[in-house]
């Protein structure tokens, strides 16, 4: 069993749990579910170029997730990404479909660049050579998503009731192949830019560090909070896109 085992064995007792209880956190829980199952199968697979690298890095990035979870579960607060995703959770009007887009977008854009900061080096993120296989192994999970296109818009499909996906879900749909490929492209370069601004403020000291996690912390808060609200989203994300950038 690989190290991915055990969180994978805790997620599915988690998502069972979701299900039973009519959660409506459980959309984007097993949705994550069934990509890092995909994730470990294809490392099973050799296709990466670092294996012990992706799992380290994998695992890395759905704890972050998890932390906050068991944070809401505990009764206490969330970062902002997270706290809006759950709270939206409450409101049985939303679509299957929009808690996955708001589960994304706050493990994408707050997540990940933290999750790259834990197993990359600030040494490692100057040299090109180690840098270059490591967003080579990222892209290769971008094209497992992709590949889980279909399946997951029928997973969906499961769940959701007549009516479900509004106009607005429909436009914002990342559930196609071309719109995932453009979403993931936009969401993995910002992310990589974070991280190297969040890899910047780490060298400069704890202060620094936790200034500008705190500032990633907004943007992102911010960004849930537009695919919340229906109004004008379309044309904020149009303009925007999905992801944030920290400032230099």
């Amino acid at each position: 069993m690989t190290i991915l085992g055990p969180l994978i064995e805790g997620m599915e007792e988690t998502g069972a749990r979701l299900v039973a209880a009519g959660d409506e956190r459980q959309h984007f829980h097993n949705t994550y579910l069934r990509s890092t199952k995909a994730v470990a199968e294809d490392i099973a697979a050799r296709g990466f170029l670092d294996a012990e690298w992706t799992e380290r890095w994998d695992l890395a990035f759905a704890q972050l997730y998890l932390d906050a979870f068991d944070t809401r579960e505990r009764g206490d607060d969330p970062s902002g990404p997270w706290q809006v995703a759950f709270e939206a959770a409450r409101d049985p009007e939303i679509a299957p479909l929009r808690h996955v887009l708001l589960g994304m977008n706050a493990h994408v854009n707050y997540d990940l660049p933290q999750a790259l900061l834990a197993v990359i080096s600030d040494d490692e993120f100057d040299d090109p050579t180690v840098v270059a296989r490591r967003a080579a192994d990222h892209a290769h999970v971008d094209s497992i998503l992709v590949g889980r296109v279909a399946e997951e818009d029928k997973e969906l499909a499961k769940v959701e009731e007549p009516g479900d996906r509004t106009l607005v879900d429909r436009l914002l749909q990342p559930l196609n192949r071309a719109g995932t490929k453009r979403f993931l492209k936009e969401a993995r370069e910002k992310c990589w830019r974070n991280a190297r601004r969040l890899s910047v403020a780490r060298r400069a000291g704890p202060d620094s560090y936790a200034a500008a996690l705190i500032q990633l912390e907004e943007l992102c808060r911010k960004r849930v909070a537009d695919l919340v609200t229906p109004r004008y989203v379309v044309m904020r994300l149009t303009i925007s896109g999905f992801g944030v950038v920290l400032p230099d």
